[in-house]
């Protein structure tokens, strides 16, 4: 007899809505480490592109849409927090931070780190190679903030990705071969590396030096770029070729007139998003990076926001086969994989509604979390 059989003759609806709640409560407060993780998936894993560069008043300049967890600054770890349960109920397996070695940075990347491992959340980061300018930086000057990067990070497992942190370094068409090369011959051992060239004639002229290529291509218009997965492809040929990472683009919009750029491409109430995934994934990476979490000011966003609302995590739910996002039905100050009575109730409370009605809602399977195996290609910026 199968358990469904044993209890459904004996419950009235009374017993069945209470062994529901019963159920739902003690799944809540089990440890996490009691929850099996997903089955791998030969599917890529899918990070975003986040910054942490906002103060309460960066958002007074070049902005047209809004967070709805309000103008927060990248110190609020409530906000930190709620935002990686959004990403991973949208399949999203980690984010792609931008970062360089400054207190700020360092401290706000260090905080972050703690909470993805409660959350069991992967990070990698963007290093910004190229100042507010867009001159490069010293070699020098990289090659410390790297050297303090391992020192900091390294044997943090939240970074490792097949076996090490994963480093993109922004900008390096504007390093020639040798530059790059005296930054990464001593550290691709502890490191991997990543070039953001732009094309595949590009990598190939600096293929040795790096371990592969994270193209960040925001302003990509699917109606005026018709072969876009073919670009994606024969990059994704080259990096292959020299047996490299391949991190694909895929973006759900762009504007950036507010800080001085032209191109405008729409979102298409989520459709051009699900055609830069398809492009994305035509392209067999070994990760998906999805532009962006948060850069607002040239609005690639897909935080869920005061104008776009979540139509972009939703478009990644499903095309991902993850649960979707619950926006606001949770209270992101209890402890990860914990049972407050703040995460407890709503979820017994929906039981309860979806039993009383009838109705059994079997959700999709969720992708895997975070497998161990920023600038813009038009302005090359993070706008704060």
């Amino acid at each position: 007899m199968t358990r469904g059989a044993a209890l459904a003759p004996a419950a009235g609806p009374v017993a069945a809505l209470a062994l529901a709640a019963a159920l739902v409560l003690a799944l809540a407060v089990a440890p996490a480490a009691a929850v099996a993780a997903p089955a791998p998936s030969a599917d890529p894993p899918v990070y975003a592109y986040y910054y942490i560069w906002f103060n309460a008043s960066s958002w007074n300049r070049a902005k047209q849409d809004y967070p709805l967890l309000g103008r927060y600054s990248s110190d609020e770890r409530r906000v930190m927090r709620r935002q990686i349960r959004w990403a991973r109920q949208a399949g999203i397996d980690g984010w792609i931070v931008s970062w360089k070695d400054t207190p700020t940075l360092t401290a706000r990347l260090t905080a972050l780190a703690a909470i993805a491992r409660q959350e069991h959340f992967k990070l990698a980061v963007i290093y910004q190679g190229l100042d507010f300018s867009r001159r490069p930086l010293p070699t020098g000057q990289i090659g410390r903030d790297l050297d303090s990067f391992r020192a900091r990070f390294a044997a943090d497992p939240t970074f490792a990705f097949r076996g090490r942190p994963l480093v993109i370094w922004s900008g390096t068409w504007k390093f020639t071969r040798r530059e790059i090369a005296s930054v990464t011959a001593t550290r691709r051992r502890d490191l991997t590396i990543l070039a953001t060239e732009r094309n595949a004639r590009a990598y190939e002229a600096k293929a040795g030096v790096v371990d592969g290529d994270a193209y960040y291509w925001s302003s990509a218009n699917p109606d005026t770029y018709p072969d876009q997965a073919g670009k994606l492809r024969a990059m994704s040929a080259a990096v292959d070729d020299h047996h490299g990472l391949w991190v694909a683009p895929a973006a759900p919009g762009f504007d950036a007139r507010g800080v001085g750029g032209r191109t405008v491409v729409p979102r298409k109430d989520g459709r051009t998003l699900r055609r830069e995934l398809a492009a994305a994934l035509a392209s067999r990476p070994d990760m998906v990076g999805v532009i962006s979490w948060n850069e607002f000011s040239e609005n690639s966003q897909i935080e869920p926001s005061t104008v776009h609302g979540d139509t972009a995590l939703r478009v990644l739910a499903d095309v991902l086969h993850a649960p979707g996002p619950s926006v606001g039905d949770f209270d992101s100050s209890a402890p990860a994989g914990g049972g407050s009575a703040a995460d407890v109730l709503p979820a017994i409370g929906g039981v309860l509604g979806l039993l009383a009605g009838g109705v059994l809602l079997r959700r999709r399977h969720t992708r895997r979390r975070g497998q161990a195996g920023a600038p813009t290609a038009s302005t090359g910026r993070t706008w704060p």
